[in-house]
């Protein structure tokens, strides 16, 4: 059965946004996907490459045109960049509600930058990637404008083939990766690190030779590739990527532009990595959902979908759809589940309001069905639950799980598997 559109927009979802494939040879790719809550904005990703002495353009942060304006004055550059900083792509094709065209300006006059920054901050900018209504400004980035005689592409990333981090790079950068790899695979390198050893001399020499750097560029742009790892370590990133890694016509080697994904299980060393996480661009709902530990994934149906594990999430939707119904969402309860977290999930639930029916549908391997099923009743009971309720529960102590439901003298509707559930919950709502 081809997958239903609820059911890839749920794997989109649970891919993330920042979800990136990497091509490390011609036959296969890596794929690393960040926390999905965690989101820094370019400034702070490359204040995190300055820490870690990597050369990037100089720059100052402003929230409000004066501070903008004065920023540009004392960067004393030949030309300056205004950015809008949020999290979307195509800042520099976005149109602003205030009638300003564009996310990222040019200019050699700095007096002009209080003005523009007056049109972008507190002003909505929409995208191709924001929602229709755009997304507020509250930040902008004033940096240097450097001209780039060339660009390359570079990164570390994770790959489990080689049980460690890889280098991967090419002389074509400024472009997407992955259409370098389809056309051009002969133009992708890759150097394996020995996580013990770290970058060899020898190898950031190689690859900085494979990238097209030349001459005292070449020592500069070796030099330039440890310094990255150093911050691939420091941070605990599962992926540093750069685009462009560029050269510039006075003979520097700068990364102008860079994406940095993080190991969320090294949230306990790297709280203030984490602590700069922008939240205010994250749909709300998601945002409550990882308190929790929950992963939310907002659909356009009215049957809300309460599950353990994504592949049974979009095994959920499927079936659903099948029987003739729309999912309005479904919330991952993922492994080491406890009944607070059952209690929260309904509540984040029954605030939508296109659910008209919930479909629980839990297999319990490390979940035990009884504190599922515990979860339930209480949040029932406490919530007033008014929607058509219907429950599959699989595994683990689930003989205990259905008995305590069945006791509970709450109307939940008993579903001997996914697809009888799904069959009563399109049902109930039919019938309402």
């Amino acid at each position: 059965m081809a997958a239903s559109m609820a059911s890839q927009a749920v794997a989109r979802g649970l891919r993330g946004a920042s979800a990136k494939y990497l091509f490390l040879d011609k036959f296969k790719c890596a794929r690393v996907s960040s926390r999905r809550w965690l989101n820094l904005q370019e400034y702070q990703s490359k204040k995190l490459m300055q820490e870690s002495g990597v050369t990037v353009q100089r720059f100052y942060v402003a929230d409000n045109p004066p501070d903008a304006l004065q920023a540009a004055k004392r960067l004393n550059a030949k030309e300056i960049v205004l950015k809008a900083q949020i999290l979307a792509g195509g800042r520099g094709k976005g149109v602003f509600n205030s009638g300003l065209k564009g996310g990222v300006h040019l200019t050699k006059d700095p007096s002009v930058v209080g003005e523009l920054a007056s049109k972008m901050l507190g002003y909505s900018l929409t995208t191709k990637q924001t929602p229709k209504e755009g997304v507020e400004v509250k930040t902008v980035m004033v940096a240097e404008a450097l001209d780039i005689t060339r660009e390359t592409y570079f990164a570390i990333l994770m790959d489990r083939a080689c049980n460690g981090p890889v280098m991967v790079g090419s002389p074509q950068g400024g472009m997407d990766i992955e259409e370098v790899a389809d056309k051009s695979p002969e133009l992708i390198f890759k150097e394996v690190i020995d996580i013990f050893e770290g970058v060899r001399d020898d190898q950031a020499l190689r690859m900085a030779a494979n990238l097209g750097f030349k001459g005292p560029l070449e020592r500069q742009a070796a030099d330039q590739i440890k310094r990255l790892y150093d911050l691939f370590l420091k941070v605990d990133a599962t992926q540093v990527e750069v685009n462009p890694l560029g050269e510039t016509p006075e003979g520097q080697v700068v990364c102008f532009d860079a994406k940095i994904s993080f190991d969320d299980n090294a949230e306990f060393r790297q709280k203030a990595v984490f602590a700069m996480g922008d939240m205010s661009e994250s749909d709300p709902t998601e945002t409550e959902a990882a308190k929790w530990d929950l992963k939310y994934i907002g659909l356009d149906g009215n049957i809300a979908c309460f599950v353990n594990g994504a592949g049974l999430a979009m095994a959920t939707c499927d079936i659903i759809d099948l029987h003739g119904g729309k999912p309005a969402n479904f919330l991952d309860l993922g492994g080491g589940v406890k009944e607070k977290q059952v209690y929260e999930a309904f509540k984040l639930l029954t605030a939508d309001p296109k659910v008209e029916a919930i479909l629980v549908n839990i297999f319990g391997g490390i979940v035990n069905c009884a504190i599922i099923a515990n979860g339930i009743t209480k949040a029932c009971r406490e919530l007033e639950l008014k929607v058509p309720l219907v429950v599959r529960l699989e595994g683990t102590n689930v003989q205990e799980a259905k008995r305590i439901l069945s006791e509970s003298g709450l109307p939940i509707v008993a579903a001997n598997d996914l697809d009888d559930a799904a069959k009563k919950a399109v049902a109930a709502i039919t019938r309402k």
